[in-house]
């Protein structure tokens, strides 16, 4: 019998590598797409051909409609990706930052509880959550977040562990620490940095403004991180895990590693501008996936330097297509 599963946040970097997994795989997919004045197709467009790929339109702080659409599918698995993801952002719109990131989960989680689903649900937690606690960080380290998004985070990853406790529901959150790809949305530091390599070596641009060049992060590839929220769909009892490679690298490293990979000096052109910095900082993510390694069997196999490199060719090959254009 074909699995059913729903995405909410297809149309993101998460979400359109997570239904290529699914679809290889056999499962119907169905995935919740906000309505937008322009399209958000972009990362999905080469899917939408696939008959076993169908996509609904759907808002996360509309709990009526998640109800309906829940009970209509009745999917096997439920992945929660959807959320406001811009850290920055979160401090210019809290609120909303919370009601989507924060009470969007609570009302995925309560329709399912009202319709009586017996469906697997795997809630996208971020290290964010872990914000000032020093790493490295695992399961067991406390949670100190320095943003509205690390909050709304923290509460989503509570809520999901209640009803997991309260109801009897099988949830897991999966802690996922920075995870990259040529498909990250340019508004985030790695993407804006190969894109901004890719412009520069074509002579489009001539200099790239960042904020903290100090930060660390456990950078690693999304498509990777996508087996990981399904295996833990596939365990025989719920549970919470620590998503990461354990490496740690700072912006600066980041950059110059992609300037590196096309013959450039990434001083030329980096430039610090602190429009870019956050009112809270977090100094260092670093994260311990020793028991997503144990329990799952996952363990991750690209690291930044590697990672850098593919997002550059990628942006450089997409440059490339507009000329010919």
């Amino acid at each position: 019998m074909t699995k059913k599963a729903l995405i909410t946040g297809i149309t993101g970097q998460d979400g359109s590598y997570l239904a290529e997994l699914l679809l290889d795989k056999g499962y119907e997919v169905h995935g919740l797409v906000r309505r937008a004045s322009t399209s958000t197709l972009e990362r999905v467009a080469h899917l939408t051909g696939n008959p076993g790929l169908r996509l609904h339109h759907g808002d996360l702080t509309e709990g009526s409609r998640l109800t309906a659409l829940l009970h209509r599918i009745q999917p096997d698995e439920v992945y929660h990706l959807a959320a406001q993801t811009d850290v920055r952002a979160s401090f210019d719109q809290p609120e909303f930052t919370g009601d989507v990131t924060g009470m969007g989960t609570t009302r995925i989680l309560e329709a399912i509880r009202l319709i009586g689903l017996d469906s697997r649900v795997y809630q996208a937690s971020s290290s964010e959550m872990f914000g000032a606690s020093p790493p490295p960080q695992s399961e067991r380290t406390p949670f100190w977040p320095r943003s509205p998004y690390g909050a709304a985070k923290t509460y989503a990853y509570w809520v999901a562990r209640n009803y997991r406790e309260a109801h009897g529901l099988f949830v897991a959150n999966g802690i996922m620490f920075n995870h990259e790809s040529p498909r990250r949305g340019k508004e985030f530091v790695t993407r804006k940095i190969t894109h901004a390599v890719a412009q520069i070596k074509a002579g489009h641009d001539r200099k790239l403004y960042l904020g903290n060049l100090d930060a660390v992060r456990d950078w690693g590839y999304a498509k990777e991180y996508v087996e990981a929220m399904w295996l833990m769909l596939q365990a025989e009892e719920p549970s919470d895990y620590v998503v990461a490679t354990g490496t740690a690298y700072t912006v600066r490293e980041f950059a110059e590693q992609a300037f590196g990979h096309v013959g450039l000096e990434w001083q030329r052109y980096v430039r610090f501008d602190d429009r870019h910095l956050r009112p809270t900082e977090v100094d260092s993510l670093i994260g311990d996936a020793s028991k997503a390694a144990v329990e799952l069997g996952w363990k991750p196999k690209t690291r930044m330097p590697e990672l850098a490199s593919l997002m550059v060719d990628e942006d450089l090959r997409a440059v490339i297509a507009q000329r010919a254009e």
